[in-house]
Parts: structure tokens; C-alpha cells; sequence
């Protein structure tokens, strides 16, 4: 498919060269798209259907069989080979059962080795003689060791997901799901399914996915290349709302109230008083005629633009057309006959331009910001009934500030002026969002994404008990409200594929003091996995700890508080044993990750050793979010997990009741 892609000769049909250069991208995405990767089967799967799908059931009616792989493949007279995952015939693959078969006959898994089949598995799904079993290949993918970036599961996706990532493109899917469940793949999974549903419709208004930082995006980027999509953008929310250079870094009360979802309250009052209420007539002189507009006219026009809520920017665009169709009207009472050309020139006419900068001047975002986190008057007369007097004081900046670019904005900040931006000029909307780790947002980031996707939908990942910000979101019905998203649908992963049963067990000791509502994951893997709890004396006892972790097949992550990684990272060079930082990619040379405890979110590791627990909860402005960070760390790892400690544990995972020290 990929050599009959590369052979096309377009000399014959483009008409210029504008044509040529269109197509020539066109045709060298579709080849990037055909593109092999190693180690990466085409099929996975078969289905030998019972009757034709679609056709007649009638008795003796003969059935069809299909391959299913992540991509569809035709030979070379175009008829398929290779079926779609995607297509609604291979929805029986993940769906099917021996309590509902959906006209299935058999269904057999593929196994691979490094590229090479080496093993299948049947399941006859329509035979009552053969009871239900877990599939071994299933259980095999699932645990197999992982090496580099992640990978795609559309071998492996259970039922519960299957009917996630199908879900339609019309609404918005908001996921929570536990360490292991899968919910960063079902939601990169959906896009891909919704790209394969929905091409021509997104294809016009873009597919944007929402990473925690560059680490994350880095380890997920070759998920969606490898099912054929390589148009999906991926960003921070940082990213979005890059309006300034963030240099500078908030404390944490500050930054709760930055991004309180009041704010855009504050914003919205403070944008709009920058409108006058028009004292002065306005007077156009055409030729001989002069034409007055009278103070009260003018102010009517004003208040019913301010009534109509509309954009700042766009307001101020519709006022001298406004002012003008009123010219307009007292020519044609006169008895002449102006035209649109006529309106236009009135609009452009001095007095009505001097009119307009004087009722409704031009707002500049960031000026406008950093004029309410300087100005305490300013801050007050718009956060009246909003904000107390110690939260304005909590935002305001101690010292002066000569202007935007002298500025060391925070991220809270970069918020704020994307809000304003917003106000003044429409942010551009795409079809769809895919939104992960959802759960750090403040309300204010939630609109900043929200905006991104207004006439389009998202799908919110995230799970509550790993919120690690002290803005963390309380609940999902609250998110989606941000968002804009309310009517959004709420799914619940509770079954653990990742995280051995030992580790998730042990983990699981901090939820009631960190999501007491929140259902336990539930793993289902029949591997217990490796997990144990050690006192050690120091760094070289955590290092000894990596390098038996190393002895096993597979990626090994150090993960310690941010504070201890320079400690850490000076042991590990001292014993020679070679790691690398979040985001690069593991090799079989060099399979150890030194990963700071903030950074550890959605990363996933075969092994990990999580260095002195009471270190990560300490690290945290406040116990509860630390002991999130906690959680985090510990769920990270896929076959094995070591705690080294010197300090003692904290005491929601020892089960003792007593304070921990030093407190």
C-alpha cells in the first residue's frame, strides 16, 4: 500500500503549482501514516462470524471471517485483508462473550514475540460445550515488560472500554479511573476512533490532546502514529495560554485564589469598565451637510451592545457601524439615498473614530492583568462581593512593576491573561479535546480548555485521588461545570490492568484519607507482582535496590522527592550505574529513570523503587497532598515495586493511628 502511494505521478493532475505542493503534503502524510514499525504486528485478531454481518440469517446462510489489526490492509486488487479495529465489524472482538456471542462463532487472539507470531487462542464463543475462560494471551500483553515510550492496547481493550472509546463525538465523556485502569489509552484510543468516525468533520476543526507537561507527552506521543494518526496536536495547558513568558512562580494561596473560577468575574468587570457612557454628541461633516448624532442616542447604542454580552473586541468593531446607521438614517429622512458604501465611509469618518476611542477604547490582556495585581484600588473596585480583603492582598504583587514585559508572570498568571484575551476576542474552538490528569486543574484552567472546545466536545481523564495542587478538583460534576461541559457524561474504570494486586492492595491503604468515596481499583491481573518494604541505612542500600530491580526484564523507575534527586543522582553516577531523566527514552542499555515525585504522574514503570515515603508527603504544601503524591508514586510501577526508607512510614500506610513524628 505504502510502494502504490510512493509510485503516484501528479504531473497530469494538478492545474498549478499551489495544487502540487497540496497534494505532495498530502501524499507524504499518507506514506508517514504507512510507515512499518518494528515490532508491530498489523493483526492481532479473527473473527469467524456465524452469518454474513448484515446479510440475511437464514439457515444455511454461510459466515464471513475477518482479520482485525490496528490498521485496514487490502492487497493488490483493493479488497481487505486486514479489518479496521475501528470498523463496527471488529466491535464483536472486544464486545462479544459466551453470554451475548453477537453472531460469533470464534474468536482467536494472536500472540507475538518481538514481530514473530509464536502463539494463538481460540475462544468458540457460540459452543455451549465449552465454558468461559481468561485468556492467557491477554493476561500475557498485559503484562508484558515495557521498554520506551507507551504503547497502543487495541489488542487488549476490555468491554467497558470498548464502549468509552466508541462513544459518540457529540458529547463529552469525563472518565475516572484509578492507577492501571487505562484511562490515558481509552481516551487517546477514543481520538482515534473518532478521527476514523468523524475524519472529514475534524479534519476541518482540529483534535488537540492535554498533557500534564512535556514528560507525559513525550512518553504518550507514539500511541496515535502507531493506529495511522499522526494530525492530533499535542500540548500543556501552559502551552495554551502562552501569552507571556512565565518566569515567576506563586505561592500556593495565591495561586487558589489566581485560579478560582471567581476570578473570570473579576475579569469580566474589570474589561468592561474600561466603556464610557457617551457625554458629547457626535457631529459628521459631508460636503455642505453636517449630521448630529445627540449624547442619548449614542448612549442607547452603547447599552444595548453592553446588554448583548458580546466579545469586547467585536463590540467595539459593531460601534461605528452602529453610529454610522444612525448617520444613515437621518440622510434618508432628508430624502437621500446612501448605500453600504455610504455607511462605510461614515464609519471611518474622524469624529465617528475619535467617538469610538473615547466610549470604547482598545484593552490590552496583559496590561489589563497586571494593572489588578498592582493596582489595589483597581483589584477592589471590581472584586467587590467577590473577593475578600485578605485574598486581594494574597494577589496583589508587593512590589511595582514598570510594565507587561518587566514582569515575572506565574502560570496562574499566564491564566488570568488568556481569560482576558478571551473577553476581549473569541478563542478559536476545535472539534474535539482530550483533557488528562484532569484532576490538578484549577477552575480557571478548566475554562481555559473549556474555550478551546466550545462548539466542539472533550474527553476529561483523571482520577480524583491523585489530584496533587491545593486547587485539586473536589468533583467531576464541578470540573465539567469549568468546562462548559455540564451535560457531560461521568464513566467509572475500576478494573486494574497495570498495577500488580500486592502493590494496588498497599496503595490503597491512603484512599480513605485522601478520597474517602472513591471505589478501590480492583486488579485483575493473576500476577501478585513483587512488593516489599525495606529500612535501609542510606542512598547506596536505594541504589543496591535499583540495580536488582535491574536484574529483571524491563524499565526501572527511581522515583524519591523532588529534594533527594541531586542526593540521588550523585550515588548512582558514584556506583556507576547509568539513568536517565522523565521524558527520554529508555533503551536496553540503559533502562533507569531518576524521577522527581512531581513529575511521576502517568508515567508507568516494570519495576520501581519509591525512595522514603515520608519525604514525598513532607515535600507537599499539606499532608493530604502529599499523601497524593504519595499514592502516585507508589502506583507507578507494572510488575514490582521496592519502599527503601530510613525515616518511618507515614502512619496512613502502617495502620497506626498514633501522630507521626516531628508533629
Amino acid at each position: 500500500m505504502r510502494e502504490d502511494v510512493e509510485s503516484l505521478d501528479i504531473r497530469d493532475v494538478t492545474a498549478n503549482w499551489v495544487n502540487a505542493q497540496i497534494l505532495e503534503r498530502q501524499i507524504g502524510e499518507r506514506i508517514k501514516a504507512l510507515a512499518d514499525l518494528s515490532h508491530t504486528p498489523l493483526f492481532f485478531g479473527r473473527l469467524d462470524y456465524l452469518h454474513a454481518p448484515g446479510a440475511d440469517r437464514a439457515e444455511g446462510a454461510e459466515g464471513e471471517r475477518f482479520y482485525i489489526g490496528r490498521r485496514h490492509v487490502h492487497d493488490g486488487g483493493g479488497d481487505p485483508m486486514v479489518i479496521d479495529w475501528r470498523a463496527p465489524v471488529s466491535q464483536p472482538f472486544y464486545r462479544a462473550s459466551k453470554k451475548d456471542p453477537m453472531d460469533v462463532g470464534l474468536r482467536r487472539r494472536f500472540g507475538y514475540t518481538g514481530g514473530d507470531l509464536t502463539a494463538y487462542e481460540d475462544e468458540h464463543l457460540s459452543d455451549p460445550a465449552e465454558t468461559a475462560a481468561t485468556s492467557k494471551l491477554l493476561q500475557r500483553e498485559i503484562e508484558r515488560p515495557r521498554v520506551g515510550p507507551m504503547r497502543d492496547i487495541v489488542a487488549t481493550i476490555q468491554p467497558e472500554q470498548d464502549e468509552i472509546v466508541r462513544s459518540g463525538l457529540g458529547g463529552t465523556v469525563c472518565v475516572q479511573g484509578g492507577p492501571g485502569t487505562g484511562k490515558t489509552a481509552v481516551g487517546l484510543h477514543r481520538v482515534a476512533y473518532l478521527l476514523y468516525a468523524h475524519r472529514e468533520r475534524l479534519a476541518r476543526t482540529g483534535t488537540l490532546v492535554i498533557g500534564p507537561n512535556r514528560s507525559f507527552l513525550h512518553y504518550i506521543e507514539q500511541v496515535l502514529p502507531a493506529l495511522g494518526e499522526l494530525s492530533v496536536r499535542q500540548a500543556t495547558v501552559d502551552d495554551l495560554v502562552a501569552h507571556v513568558e512565565v518566569r515567576g512562580t506563586d505561592e500556593a494561596v495565591a495561586a487558589v485564589v489566581k485560579g478560582d473560577a471567581r476570578m473570570a468575574e473579576v475579569l469580566k468587570r474589570a474589561v468592561r469598565s474600561h466603556v464610557s457612557m457617551p457625554t458629547e454628541p457626535v457631529v459628521v461633516v459631508r460636503g455642505s451637510r453636517r449630521w448630529r448624532v445627540p449624547a442619548y442616542e449614542l448612549e442607547g447604542i452603547v447599552r444595548e451592545l453592553l446588554e448583548r454580552d458580546i466579545r469586547y473586541g467585536a463590540a467595539r468593531e459593531a460601534l461605528p457601524q452602529r453610529i454610522a446607521h444612525a448617520v444613515l438614517v437621518q440622510m434618508e429622512r432628508s430624502g437621500e439615498a446612501p448605500d453600504d458604501r455610504v455607511q462605510d465611509a461614515v464609519a471611518r469618518n474622524a469624529a465617528v473614530k475619535a467617538a469610538v476611542r473615547a466610549i470604547w477604547p482598545p484593552v490590552d490582556p496583559a496590561k489589563l492583568v497586571l494593572r489588578l495585581l498592582t493596582d489595589a484600588d483597581f483589584l477592589a473596585a471590581h472584586s467587590e462581593g467577590l473577593l475578600d480583603e485578605d485574598e486581594r492582598k494574597t494577589v496583589l504583587w508587593a512590589k511595582p512593576v514598570r510594565g507587561v514585559k518587566a514582569a515575572r508572570w506565574s502560570a496562574a498568571d499566564a491564566v488570568l491573561i488568556d481569560e482576558a484575551t478571551d473577553l476581549v476576542q473569541r478563542t478559536h474552538s476545535l472539534g474535539h479535546v482530550v483533557l488528562d490528569e484532569a484532576q490538578d486543574l484549577s477552575p480557571m484552567q478548566y475554562r481555559a480548555v473549556g474555550r478551546r472546545c466550545t462548539t466542539g466536545s472533550a474527553t476529561v481523564l483523571g482520577d480524583l485521588a491523585q489530584g496533587t495542587t491545593p486547587w485539586a478538583t473536589r468533583s467531576w460534576a464541578e470540573a465539567l461545570a469549568h468546562l462548559g461541559k455540564a451535560d457531560g457524561v461521568i464513566e467509572e474504570l475500576t478494573a486494574g490492568f497495570r498495577v500488580p494486586t500486592d502493590v494496588i492492595t498497599y496503595a490503597s491503604r491512603l484512599l480513605p484519607h485522601i478520597a474517602p468515596g472513591l471505589t478501590p481499583v480492583a486488579s485483575v491481573r493473576e500476577n501478585p507482582g513483587f512488593f516489599e518494604v525495606r529500612e535501609v541505612t542510606g542512598a547506596a542500600d536505594v541504589v543496591a535496590a535499583c540495580a536488582e530491580s535491574l536484574r529483571h526484564e524491563g524499565s526501572t523507575g527511581l522515583i524519591a522527592a523532588d529534594a533527594r534527586i541531586p542526593a540521588l543522582a550523585e550515588a548512582l553516577a558514584a556506583a556507576g550505574v547509568g539513568h536517565l531523566a522523565p521524558g527520554e527514552e529508555t533503551t536496553y542499555e540503559t533502562r533507569l529513570t531518576l524521577v522527581p515525585a512531581s513529575l511521576a504522574k502517568g508515567l508507568e514503570y516494570d519495576y520501581v523503587v519509591l525512595d522514603e515515603p515520608r519525604a514525598v508527603v513532607d515535600g507537599e504544601p499539606d499532608e493530604r497532598t502529599g499523601l497524593r503524591r504519595l499514592y502516585v508514586a507508589l502506583t507507578r510501577a507494572v510488575s514490582g515495586l521496592t519502599v527503601t526508607h530510613t525515616e518511618p512510614l507515614p502512619h496512613q500506610l502502617t495502620g497506626d493511628r498514633r501522630e507521626p513524628q516531628g508533629v
